[in-house]
């Protein structure tokens, strides 16, 4: 038997709260679509983390219900934010965390990224 389990858009969020100006952020970059700041507990050298402007729970929420400039500029903003930091040509780790199981944490859409030494294996075996 499959439960379903939908979360709704919590405007409270500190990434809601971020994109407010209510909180703080180191910010790496921002454009129309995207907000990208280092993570306040990073788990690799560089640790970044991007969100899109809009307010999307998930990667779900976001590819089905998000514009075709959001999703455009979203995906460039991420491609961006890798130039920027310089690890597109040692390589990163592009990861996008959704629902409970997934481990996300933030009810709103983002990707992390990580680099700045080997990560191995992408799960614990």
């Amino acid at each position: 038997m499959t439960t379903k389990e939908t979360v709704a858009y919590d405007p409270q969020n500190v990434f809601a709260r971020i994109l407010r100006g209510e909180l703080p952020c180191n910010k790496v970059y921002e454009n129309e679509y995207v907000l990208a700041f280092h993570d306040i507990a990073p788990k690799a050298p560089i640790h970044v983390l991007v969100i899109p402007k809009g307010a999307y729970v998930s990667f779900a929420d976001f590819s089905k219900n998000a514009s075709d400039a959001e999703i455009t500029g979203f995906t460039r903003g991420v491609g961006q934010v890798a130039r920027i930091l310089q690890v597109d040509g040692p390589g990163y780790r592009l990861l996008s965390n959704v629902g409970k199981e997934g481990g996300q944490e933030v009810p709103h859409f983002h990707v992390h990224i990580f680099a700045g030494r080997a990560l191995g294996a992408m799960l614990p075996e």
